[in-house]
């Protein structure tokens, strides 16, 4: 069950769940120098086992949407007044740090991206950060459950903190609000950042997520057409979801130059589907999680890569809107894209997607019209033993939002 009652200036607080150590890894500068297995002072792999203080950059990719609603849970509420912000970074134009003492078991963690509309900032330092699934206090609404039977990926650590004020959260699965004093306005902002253990599946990167919801909510009186007044609710929405990889990243005088190689690991993106305004006029959108694995074939002598996913999408955020929506809970996810390896240009490889589709529970089948997409990603570990990268797929058919930001990571086989 869910704690559902946030008492005024009352700090929501989880993190770092999962049953491995709690540890986070080094990355060095992108480019040609840089580390293989430390952060090119000579250190060895501290990665899976942290020694002293390392800071992050990921690459990856984040979204934010922001609207209001108006007596949210009651017929007819719709989400207005929207912006919708996406943005997907290169290997060497990212903002997205990380930044792990291993002393304290401190992380600061900072998202914060203009282009997406994402700001989002957290200092992990209180032990009771630490949150998982189960019990009375869980992560927040929205938080993707990655040891689920649905998603099936292991050692996944949650890390929570923030604040709500003077708000009452209705049970239901569902982000509305009501006030616990009429009188006062309510407040909500609380940031979870998740990854998974350094040394589970990969030794030298690994793959990470966040979200932050916010949200502000008032009480007023509108005047009826017969005279009479009613009392509305006003909900004011701001989330961002990210995903990203990082780690030590392979010095590029040691990615091999001849061979090939597969590379398998977890991927992990976050989504707005709505294929329907111009058909229903239908306007809501929610987020949806995708989890799942990703196989990456490289050729190191011709410089190129094939990129296949394989997701499951997770349940939306409703907020007592319409709940409408065109890829189901439990939808499979498919994917294919191809590129480049340019270690001079690029700092690693890039490349676009082909092809992207959806398979809903009953089999019913939806192809996305992709009218731009990016995968940029850089190898990891000693001689380009691992990779991770981020990547976005846009639809591009008219009167629809469709969106797809994600991140991959594997290990050489």
């Amino acid at each position: 069950m869910r704690l559902l009652i946030l008492l005024a200036s009352t700090t929501m607080l989880a993190a770092c769940g999962g049953a491995g150590p709690q540890s986070a890894g080094s990355a060095a500068p992108t480019g040609s120098g840089g580390a293989g297995g430390g952060d090119g002072s000579g250190e060895t792999h501290t990665f899976v086992n942290p020694t002293e203080p390392k800071t992050y950059t990921a690459v990856g990719s984040t979204h934010s949407y922001q609207y209001q609603v108006v007596d949210a849970g009651t017929p007819g509420a719709g989400q207005g007044a929207q912006l919708y912000q996406g943005d997907a970074k290169t290997v060497r134009n990212s903002n997205l740090t990380i930044e792990y003492s291993p002393r304290d078991a401190i992380f600061n963690v900072s998202f914060s991206n203009g282009l997406a509309g994402t700001t989002g900032a957290s200092r992990f330092q209180d032990p009771i950060h630490r949150t998982d699934f189960g019990g009375a206090i869980e992560p927040q609404f929205g938080t993707p459950n990655l040891e689920s039977a649905a998603f099936g990926l292991q050692e996944i650590n949650y890390l929570e903190s923030g604040s709500a004020d003077n708000v009452l959260l209705r049970p239901g699965g569902e982000f509305i609000f009501d006030l616990i004093n009429p009188g006062e306005a309510g407040s909500y902002d609380v940031t979870t950042f998740f990854y998974q253990t350094p040394g589970t599946e990969t030794q030298y990167v690994t793959f990470a997520g966040y979200l932050r919801n916010t949200a502000g909510v008032v009480q007023s009186e509108i005047d009826n057409p017969d005279g009479s007044t009613s009392t509305i609710l006003t909900q004011s929405n701001t989330f961002e979801r990210g995903a990203l990889a990082y780690g030590e990243l392979t010095p590029n005088d040691q990615v091999p130059t001849s061979g090939t190689g597969t590379f398998t690991g977890a991927m992990l993106a976050s989504m707005v589907f709505n294929d329907s305004p111009d058909a229903t006029g239908n306007l809501d959108t929610y987020f949806q999680w995708i989890a799942g694995n990703a196989t990456t074939n490289v050729d190191f002598g011709a410089n190129t890569f094939a990129l296949s996913l394989d997701g499951t999408v997770g349940a939306p955020l409703f907020d007592g809107t319409s709940r409408q929506l065109s890829v189901l809970e439990n939808a499979q996810f498919r994917a294919n894209g191809a590129g480049q390896i340019d270690l001079v240009a690029a700092g690693g490889f890039l490349g676009q997607f082909s092809e992207a589709w959806f398979v809903n529970p009953g089999g019913a089948r939806l192809d996305l019209n992709i009218a731009g997409s990016s995968i940029d990603g850089s190898f990891y570990g000693p001689n380009g033993e691992e990779l991770g990268a981020g990547y976005r797929i846009v639809g591009g058919t008219p009167d629809e939002r469709i969106d797809i930001l994600g991140t991959f990571v594997g290990r050489g086989n």
